[in-house]
């Protein structure tokens, strides 16, 4: 039986089990492209993070998978129709009160499982948290735990809808995902080299980069190179969700 996502376990169970660590999977509502549901990012981190749980439990980890925040920074889309966005400080506050109701229950380790670029409020969330909370938080963007073999799988680099993004929905709700429909996914650069090369950062204006909204070629993408890649990320996962579960948090933690 399912011991570890709380939103389909019962207080009867609950109450007899004793979680180490808490697993939030985080996403946002938004396009990609012409063949991803706009619940990707969600639906993704939910699916990554369903496998990771039990791939964990299975290694003895006492771990509980908090219900997923459908939800997130979407600022540079608001002229895209349907995008919704949160701003980063209300996320916080919204994060904050998880924080602490977690807290409340006793639990100490937080992984926020993330599978939306546009969350990079994350990391300066646990900073705002550091000496205002007992609980440990870390922060895990599924999709980059592979880096070091996202060549040996995949033809094109993707960064919004493209091909490891693609294969990464098809093999976890291939029914949603209508590849026949994908565009090309190309992109406009900025006038400015400084920002094209990366030394310049900028929040880039959505309906101004992209007129498919997304960006990164899907063309080559398939399940099967999305269940190899996941599966990469799963078991490397499992054995840090296994280990934080089994480590003891005193004075000098994490070192």
């Amino acid at each position: 039986m399912n011991t570890w996502k709380l939103q389909h376990i019962a207080y009867k169970v609950v109450k007899e089990q004793h979680y180490e660590v808490a697993l939030l999977p985080i996403g946002s509502c938004e396009p990609h492209n012409h063949h991803l549901p706009y619940g990707s990012d969600a639906l993704h981190s939910e699916g990554v993070a369903d496998r990771l749980c039990a791939a964990a439990t299975e290694l003895g980890a006492k771990v509980v998978q908090l219900p997923t925040i459908p939800y997130g920074v979407q600022s540079n889309m608001l002229k895209l129709p349907l995008a919704i966005n949160v701003y980063p400080t209300t996320l916080m506050a919204f994060l904050k009160d998880i924080v602490n109701s977690l807290e409340n229950s006793d639990i100490r380790k937080l992984i926020i499982l993330n599978g939306h670029g546009g969350n990079d409020f994350l990391k300066p969330f646990v900073r705002e948290m550091m000496g205002r909370s007992k609980v440990f938080i870390c922060i895990i963007d599924w999709w980059k735990v592979g880096n070091d073999i996202y060549k040996d799988i995949f033809e094109a680099p993707d960064d919004h809808g493209g091909e490891m993004e693609t294969s990464g929905d098809m093999a976890l709700f291939g029914h949603l995902v209508h590849l026949e429909d994908a565009l090309d996914g190309a992109w406009k650069p900025t006038r400015f080299e400084a920002v094209n090369k990366g030394w310049v950062s900028v929040s880039r204006e959505w309906h101004l980069l992209t007129e498919s909204t997304g960006v990164g070629n899907p063309s080559q993408a398939s399940a099967e190179k999305g269940e190899k890649y996941i599966s990469v990320v799963v078991e490397r996962l499992a054995r840090f969700v296994q280990e934080l579960s089994d480590t003891e948090m005193d004075e000098k933690f994490p070192f």
